[in-house]
């Protein structure tokens, strides 16, 4: 039982840095303690297609969540059980039948699109404390590129740096290509060094 929790601990923190390779190792050796747990089979397929294609494999892992969220485990596993079924992995496919998963998530996560967010810091009277009262329980909801850069660079300025990498390295293919991306990283390198110091 113990060795069980140890490696559904390694296997999480793996697949939480998104180190999909080992993730898989830990639910490949769950998977083959406990064949018939189907969701030790959902995370290591989740790794496997991470490692052709990341943001993909996140989408699906996000549809999950919600799912379970509205539903229950059991239900959200035997719906994705029977889409990978349906779709013999094809990734594309399911993320079709799926839907707009941003658009679930939107509507799902309790999310709040920017310019509510910037009514709320007028509000609270500061970028941090509005950010501070929402940032467990609701996604903020970027539409365009300069609303995106222009949160990355408050939540730099308010120390949010953890939060701050996830926004960028999740949008870092969409942005790849404006220099304002690769400015705010190095921002963030200078801000963890004088943080450091």
């Amino acid at each position: 039982m113990l060795y069980k929790k140890r490696l559904e601990e390694q296997a999480s923190i793996n697949f939480e840095l998104k180190d999909f390779k080992n993730a898989l190792f830990f639910y490949s050796q769950l998977s083959s303690q406990e064949p018939n747990n189907k969701k030790y089979k959902l995370y290591a397929l989740l790794c496997d297609l991470a490692s052709e294609d990341e943001e993909k494999a996140l989408s699906l892992y996000d549809y999950f969540s919600i799912e379970q969220n509205q539903t229950s485990e059991t239900q959200a596993l035997e719906k994705i059980h029977s889409i990978v079924q349906d779709y013999d992995g094809n990734i594309d496919k399911m993320l079709d039948l799926l839907g707009n998963i941003n658009m679930q998530n939107f509507e799902s996560l309790d999310a709040i699109n920017y310019n509510d967010f910037k009514e709320l810091v007028q509000n609270r009277g500061s970028f941090k404390q509005a950010f501070e009262d929402i940032m467990f329980s609701t996604k903020v909801a970027i539409e365009n590129k300069d609303d995106f850069f222009d949160f990355v660079n408050k939540l730099i300025d308010n120390n949010f740096n953890n939060t701050a990498y996830s926004y960028l390295d999740g949008f870092y293919e969409y942005f790849s290509y404006d220099k304002r991306q690769e400015e705010l990283y190095k921002k963030l390198e200078e801000k963890n060094i004088e943080l450091k110091h």
